[in-house]
């Protein structure tokens, strides 16, 4: 149970176990779910934002639905690469998943990844599909941890870690 390097992190999760993508936000927490052999995200919906122990029983549910060994939290970093108080947000809750393994029923392996522009990202890939706006404010926070995720396993495809 750790916060790993990045790259480190496929080496860390049990052979077989998917990565769960988290953006979080103030109000939501989107998320994302890859294949078994880390090749592929998809987004698997969000989580409403209340207290932090309901939240973190929402996470448990989703790891042990979607079979997940570790989490790639997007990390927010501003365009020129300051961290802010968001940043400190998202590293907080990742220790609080550290902390709360209990409730999550797991020991949670946890790798950050920048997440910029990746609500844009999803935003724009959802316009050109034709969703209407409603559905666009539905979906985007789990298509954004979808963007997170995969940006991170291309990554690692790239640099040959999987």
């Amino acid at each position: 149970m750790a916060i790993r390097n990045p790259t480190d992190l496929p080496r860390a999760v049990p052979k077989g176990k998917r990565l769960l993508g988290l953006d979080l936000g103030t109000r939501t927490i989107g998320m994302a779910v890859c294949d078994p052999g880390l090749r592929l995200a998809t987004a698997v919906g969000t989580i409403r934002r209340l207290k932090l122990a309901e939240d973190l029983r929402a996470l448990a549910r989703a790891v042990r639905e979607w079979d997940a060994g570790g989490f790639v939290i997007g990390l927010p970093i501003s365009m020129d690469g300051r961290h802010g108080p968001a940043t400190d947000r998202v590293r907080s809750f990742g220790a609080s998943l550290l902390q709360h393994a209990d409730l999550l029923g797991c020991e949670p392996e946890i790798a950050y990844w920048d997440e910029r522009l990746s609500t844009h990202a999803a935003t724009e890939a959802m316009i050109e599909a034709g969703m209407k706006r409603r559905r666009r404010e539905e979906l985007v926070d789990a298509v954004a941890a979808a963007h997170i995720l995969q940006s991170y396993l291309d990554a690692l495809a790239r640099d040959g870690a999987t």
